[in-house]
């Protein structure tokens, strides 16, 4: 089975991006490589079950194991040292990519308080596009009743686009909630 927002790539946005770039191939056009989910767990070096909640929190949203983050220095001012638990990671790709892009876009971003859209001005400068969540419960499969702490997360949407200007359009095309200006 084909992921739904998968179809659309193939059957609309292809065909928009060739004619509007002038692409010379197929092979040519941006396509979404990967998708990075990540939540920070500052506080963990205090109490470990803020980090095993991160993780279950991750694994639920995403539908895979998430690999812990350690620290790479240590920081005095933080009571923060080397190797130390810092937070949690997904990385999605193919059908786990597009099914959860398709669930962020369609479910999980419309059920942000007081929304108006995403800023366009969150790329990279290499047709990357990064964005923050400021609570985990926006996305359904989180029971609120059982979130022992609101957390935010980073998601960052890896294009094979070389400019922003592509990645842009190709975001737009898979229709990606852009504040309008």
């Amino acid at each position: 089975m084909t992921p739904r927002i998968l179809e659309e790539y193939r059957k609309e946005t292809v065909p928009a991006l060739t004619k509007k770039f002038n692409y010379a191939n197929v092979m040519m056009v941006p396509r979404i490589e990967k998708i990075s989910v990540n939540i920070g767990v500052g506080e963990a070096n205090q109490s470990p079950n803020l980090l095993e909640d991160a993780i279950k929190t991750l694994r639920q949203i995403t539908g895979q194991q998430p690999s812990v983050r350690r620290a790479k220095k240590s920081i005095a001012n933080f009571k923060l040292r080397e190797g130390m638990p810092v937070g949690a990671m997904v990385t999605l790709r193919q059908a786990r990519m597009w099914e959860f892009y398709d669930r962020l876009i369609n479910t999980a971003i419309p059920q942000i308080r007081d929304f108006r859209g995403m800023s366009p001005n969150c790329f990279d400068g290499h047709g990357n596009y990064t964005m923050g969540i400021r609570e985990q419960i926006v996305f359904p499969e989180i029971n609120i009743d059982k979130v022992a702490k609101i957390r935010g997360m980073n998601i960052s949407i890896v294009t094979s686009a070389k400019t922003d200007e592509e990645a842009l359009e190709l975001l737009k095309s898979l229709k990606f909630p852009f504040r309008k200006n």
